[in-house]
């Protein structure tokens, strides 16, 4: 009965004491231990086989039984422990949890008073912020106004200066004064609306007026128009060598009273130019009968090397200001050189020329009919070349001499002008040509009886059979193949004519050039 009552509890206890493997592998990691009772899968049976293995060892039974008496009281006294003081343990824990919350309410009043400091020290940072901002305002305005101040006592002392030098003519002072003084009243633009900021800006607008005319007026008195304006063609190296005299005097005694910029040698020298331009078309105009070949050619050359001398000395930076404009005297900015051509000054002068080179075409119109004249003369007069010479069947002579003479007007007229003259004298040319071809070519060509009309180069050229062909002399084959060589060289050298006008850009620009002195033949 006993026994059954042990078993009994002894499962009841095992129930009780049963552990999830989670449990137990949790309690083994925290509490390790080598001891069997500690063992979930204890069992009593193999504990005791393990303490008493053989009969022999039953001898030490009191001694084993008094070690696990002594082990179950040793745990009882610590259960015995542990739930002695498991007893204060919730009483303990709410002491714990109110002190807790005082803690907490504590440090919350804390953080409340730390935010009310924060938002007091923002609201402070603030305020200091606002009277710096208006600090630096008021200091940016008082450093604006001080500025203004004295850039106003620099205008308004420097227009006072600059009215009076203008009035003793010191204009070495006033070229450094008016250029400050300009500068400072830049600064004032947006103060116009002021009275008396607007009155100074008229008065330096006045200032610098009066100063230009005055300066104008001055140079008018020193340098005498009469040279520029008095002189026929036949006197006009002196216009040439008086500017350059003038122009000398003018760098030796005022070079240093203007900036270098400003180039006023160069805008005396322009100014000059169109003077002479206008006077020269004046005279050729009311002289125009007076004016010779000769005279004419002389002028224009002496005029092309004057402005090869100007482009050789100056930039040609103001020529983009046009005819008879005055000097800039207060602008010192440099004027930017022209693109365009190699020499700027090229027609500034020679220009009032072309009108007038009728007399240059005419003259040649003149010479042309001369020399072909010439040329029919001493055709009859040396008669055709002879048979079993050097002259048989050679280009004659005379067509050479022509075309020499017409490179030698064609570059001439491409120095004075490429414009209406240029077409003047290639028509002359073609008209000349013309001429050479019919007295000296096929006026000269053997007559035939077959022919009632004559030979022309035409029919020397076209095949014939039998009884059509015509039988000439040896001294007649002679002439005719001297005719035919020269009709081809003057074809030849016209085409390459017609060429050199379309690289020089004349039959692009003058679309009648391009019926050259080629179509005649």
């Amino acid at each position: 009965m006993m026994e059954d009552e042990e078993l009994e509890f002894v499962e009841d206890l095992e129930a009780i004491l049963h552990l999830t493997p989670e449990v137990q592998l949790a309690i083994e990691q925290v509490f390790p231990s080598q001891d069997p009772l500690d063992r979930a899968d204890f069992n009593a049976v193999e504990y005791i086989n393990t303490l008493f293995p053989t009969e022999q060892s039953l001898a030490n039974i009191d001694e084993v039984v008094n070690n696990i008496r002594f082990k179950i009281r040793r745990l009882d006294d610590n259960i015995r422990t542990v739930v002695r003081g498991q007893t204060n343990v919730g009483q303990d824990g709410r002491q714990a949890l109110e002190e807790a919350q005082k803690a907490i309410q504590q440090l919350f009043g804390k953080i409340k008073d730390i935010k009310d400091k924060a938002e007091k020290s923002e609201q402070m940072v603030k305020e200091i912020t606002r009277d710096i901002k208006q600090l630096d305002h008021a200091k940016r305005h008082l450093t604006t106004s001080i500025t203004t101040l004295n850039h106003l006592h620099m205008l308004a002392g420097g227009v006072d200066s600059l009215e009076a030098m203008t009035r003793k003519r010191q204009y070495g002072e006033v070229a450094n004064l008016l250029q400050g003084v300009v500068n400072v009243l830049e600064h004032f633009q947006k103060y116009m609306g002021i009275p008396q900021i607007r009155q100074l800006s008229e008065r330096v607008k006045a200032a610098q007026s009066e100063l230009g005319t005055q300066i104008l007026a001055d140079f008018e008195e020193t340098f005498p128009a009469q040279g520029s304006k008095v002189a026929w063609l036949d006197k006009i190296d002196r216009r040439y060598a008086w500017i350059k005299r003038q122009l000398v005097d003018y760098e030796e005694k005022y070079g240093r009273m203007f900036p270098e910029e400003w180039c006023m040698t160069e805008r005396i020298a322009v100014e000059f130019c169109h003077i002479t331009r206008t006077e020269l078309a004046k005279l050729m105009r009311a002289r125009a009968r007076e004016i010779e070949v000769k005279l004419l050619l002389f002028a224009i050359q002496r005029t092309t090397n004057f402005e090869g001398l100007l482009a050789k000395r100056f930039s040609g930076c103001t020529l983009n200001n046009g005819p008879g404009v005055r000097p800039l005297l207060f602008c010192c900015s440099q004027p930017k050189k022209p693109k365009a051509p190699d020499n700027p000054f090229h027609g500034i002068v020679s220009k009032c020329f072309e009108p007038h080179l009728y007399v240059y075409i005419e003259s040649q119109d003149k010479n042309l009919g001369e020399l072909i004249d010439r040329f029919v003369a001493d055709f009859r007069a040396q008669g055709p070349p002879k048979s079993g010479t050097d002259e048989g069947g050679a280009v004659l002579p005379s067509c050479a001499d022509l075309f020499v003479y017409y490179k030698k007007c064609m570059v001439q007229c491409s120095q004075l002008s490429t414009g209406e003259p240029m077409i003047a004298l290639t028509t002359i040319f073609q008209k000349y040509l013309r001429e050479y071809a019919w007295k000296i070519l096929s006026g000269n060509l053997p007559k035939t009886s077959t022919s009632s009309g004559g030979l022309t180069i035409s029919s020397l050229l076209k095949e014939k059979e039998g009884s059509e062909v015509t039988k000439f002399t040896m001294e007649e084959l002679c002439l005719i193949c001297s005719i035919l060589s020269t009709a081809e060289y003057c074809l030849a050298t016209t085409q390459q004519l017609e060429e050199k006008l379309k690289e020089k850009g004349y039959l692009k620009q003058y679309p009648a050039l391009g019926s050259g002195p080629g179509c005649c033949m």
